[in-house]
């Protein structure tokens, strides 16, 4: 059975294996690219396939803005030491700035290179999320990096309508740090809601709480809870007696995203 540079190519992206070593493979077992995976697993040349159950939770959050374009992308590694080398930071890079220019799916564009990163770096490298923001006429967009380590490790990207420069700044930093999952109470799910009231009821009524009063105590909770996961009804982190949403006054956050390794 004859074989390709593209079957080459194939078992090389799915085993982690080298170049000369998957074509040796396919030589060995004419072609049979089942064959030729079980060789390399059993030659201990398969380097993807031992990989596949390590966690990867390290890594860097690239995040770029370009005019009213913004773009995030999550890349995944095992360790602190691969995260922070040069071709991890230098490939996080290339992928970013496709996303920016191109759209999320340009990271496929990169396969081919990813490949031979995971083989180079000797690690489970994937790409995690990817984000792109482009800003609506008269908007702006803002972002926010936490760095840890020479790397970001905690990206926001915000977009806002009627804001300054400044308020979105300020936004995107004070959701790097509260950690909002929603942006208003209308976008929580009710079953979210109700699985927390049901919670809370339960704890109400364990503190002995008078089974009239726990309805209204209940509520409170509820609207604490808001407060928790909730952008707008989130207290500012620069003034906790105000509320994100009296923070930001006439102006809108049209949309955010936060990205974080770990």
């Amino acid at each position: 059975m004859s074989f390709t540079a593209k079957d080459v190519q194939a078992l090389r992206q799915a085993s982690g294996a080298g170049m000369m070593d998957c074509k040796k493979a396919l030589e060995t077992n004419n072609g049979d690219m089942e064959a030729a995976k079980l060789w390399l697993r059993e030659k201990g040349l398969a380097a993807s396939a031992k990989r596949d159950d390590r966690e990867n939770a390290q890594g860097l959050v690239a995040l770029l803005i370009k005019g009213n374009i913004g773009a995030i992308v999550k890349l995944k590694c095992e360790t602190d030491f691969v995260a922070s080398s040069e071709h991890f930071i230098a490939e996080a890079d290339v992928l970013v700035n496709l996303v920016a220019d191109k759209g999320v799916d340009a990271v496929n564009e990169r396969s081919a290179q990813f490949d031979d990163l995971k083989i180079l770096l000797k690690e489970r490298i994937e790409i995690g999320d990817v984000v792109r923001f482009e800003a609506a006429a008269g908007n702006l967009l803002d972002s926010y990096m936490h760095m840890q380590g020479g790397r970001c490790v905690n990206g926001v990207l915000v977009e806002m309508s009627g804001a300054t420069q400044e308020l979105a700044h300020d936004i995107a930093v004070h959701i790097a740090f509260a950690r909002p999952k929603y942006m208003a109470k209308s976008d929580v799910p009710q079953e979210v809601i109700d699985a927390e009231r049901a919670t809370l009821e339960v704890v109400t009524r364990n503190e002995g709480k008078p089974e009239a009063a726990i309805g209204k105590i209940v509520d409170g909770r509820v609207q604490g809870f808001f407060k928790d996961i909730v952008l707008l009804e989130q207290p500012y982190a620069k003034d906790d007696k105000q509320s994100v949403a009296q923070i930001i006054g006439k102006s809108t956050i049209v949309r955010y995203s936060q990205v974080e390794i770990g």
